[in-house]
């Protein structure tokens, strides 16, 4: 794929994507109730489907790699360098203790166990909307999503991914064990909950477990991702572990 074959469809997906944005937060025309779900969903798909081509046409140009604006020394150093593993410990053990106690007190409560009752009742409030005031939920489309789980009574399966969620993210951080990965996942459910209106100690963790994304590379170095990673390696490099696999199995 040369530049100017990938540039067309990057053009058309950009500007499809700019003018489904601009319809949906300019404080002039209102998209209609009934076909905002659908717009919002095109537009999402329009804006990855660029990401990808943008990548995918990145990546076939031989300057691809080539760094246009250095970054500061001191953000190489806090992201890439593996003695900021031991400034980025404390707050991974702590956003990691944090989700482990969390994790721990539902699933010692019955009322997470056995139906998912507390699920179910934080769901309700969330999606209600009263008669004066702001809603919790700004989003129409994620009151969409929480009244279809109201509806089909996915709270009895849902909890337990929650409560799984909370305790495999805690471990996963506490031995600093796929880091990254944990921390993604940690702060996917802080943004989760800030959705649903439940700030709480949300926007504190979420910003910690965005800085333990980009230390992924030495935020578990004071951890089991010392051994680990150089082990796994990445999809783009992979380890001993997937070359010796690889060359196991032949051609």
């Amino acid at each position: 794929m040369n530049t100017s074959s990938s540039r067309t469809p990057a053009v058309v997906l950009g500007a499809v994507a700019a003018v489904l944005l601009l319809w949906m937060v300019n404080p002039w025309v209102e998209v209609p109730a009934e076909v905002r779900p659908i717009v919002t969903v095109v537009f999402w798909v329009a804006a990855i489907a660029l990401l990808v081509v943008l990548y995918l046409a990145a990546r076939r140009d031989a300057d691809s790699d080539t760094v246009e604006i250095e970054g500061p020394g001191f953000a190489r150093f806090l992201f890439n360098n593996s003695s900021a593993g031991l400034f980025w410990l404390p707050i991974r053990l702590y956003v990691g203790f944090s989700w482990l106690d969390s994790g721990w007190h539902k699933i010692t409560n019955p009322e997470w166990t056995e139906g998912g009752a507390a699920l179910r009742s934080y769901w309700e409030r969330a999606a209600a909307i009263p008669e004066e005031g702001r809603p919790p939920i700004s989003y129409e489309w994620y009151r969409d999503f929480i009244n279809t789980l109201l509806e089909g009574n996915h709270e009895t399966w849902f909890s337990w991914v929650v409560m799984v969620g909370e305790l495999a993210v805690g471990i996963g951080l506490i031995l600093g064990l796929l880091t990254g990965v944990a921390a993604f996942f940690g702060a996917f459910m802080n943004m989760s909950f800030l959705l649903a209106g439940s700030a709480s100690t949300n926007p504190i963790m979420f910003t910690l477990a965005v800085g333990l994304m980009l230390a992924w590379k030495v935020a578990g170095y004071y951890g089991l991702d010392r051994v680990l990673l150089p082990r796994l390696g990445t999809p783009w490099r992979p380890g001993p572990v997937f070359v010796e696999r690889r060359d196991q199995a032949g051609p």
